[in-house]
């Protein structure tokens, strides 16, 4: 029976290699000189420490690009809210998203139920299995699925016939 996986998954080698970049951007750029400017990642949560708001602003703006230049979806990104740390820095925790959360494999699922094509979806852990009788039928969830779901990066592998 012919099926595919949909999956929410960064390429995190890019991602890691995104914020080392931009740890050398920031430790040479003037305007970040003698600030307490830094960039981190641990596993997949990127910490981005400043002075102010302002600076955060721009070490995000700095990392988006090179992200976009790496091409990973900057949608992958998950802001964290703006904290204060001692003193008058500021810092922000970034998660990078990887998995189908529950609510939106749920609303997968649906999709495909009320599309009317001859598909069945299936959530398993943090991906949906889509399958059907025809390679046609599932080429069709996938545009679908494209379409519908716009706020996540998707992407299918595991295409089986």
């Amino acid at each position: 029976m012919p099926s595919f996986d949909t999956v929410c998954e960064a390429n995190l080698v890019e991602v890691k290699n995104a914020v080392e970049n931009t740890a050398k951007e920031i430790a040479t750029r003037f305007d970040f000189k003698g600030t307490s400017a830094s960039i981190e990642i641990k596993d997949k949560d990127i910490t981005l420490v400043g002075d102010a708001d302002f600076q955060l602003t721009q070490i995000e703006d700095v990392l988006r690009n090179k992200l976009t230049k790496r091409n990973v979806d900057v949608r992958f990104l998950d802001m964290g809210d703006v904290q204060k740390i001692g003193g008058d820095k500021v810092k922000q925790v970034i998660k990078v998203k990887n998995g189908i959360e529950s609510e939106l494999a749920k609303k997968i699922q649906k999709l495909l139920k009320e599309s009317k094509l001859k598909v069945q979806g299936a959530i398993q852990e943090d991906k949906v299995r889509v399958t059907g009788a025809k390679r046609d039928d599932l080429q069709a969830a996938m545009a679908l699925i494209r379409k519908d779901v716009t706020d996540t990066p998707l992407s299918f592998d595991n295409f089986r016939d």
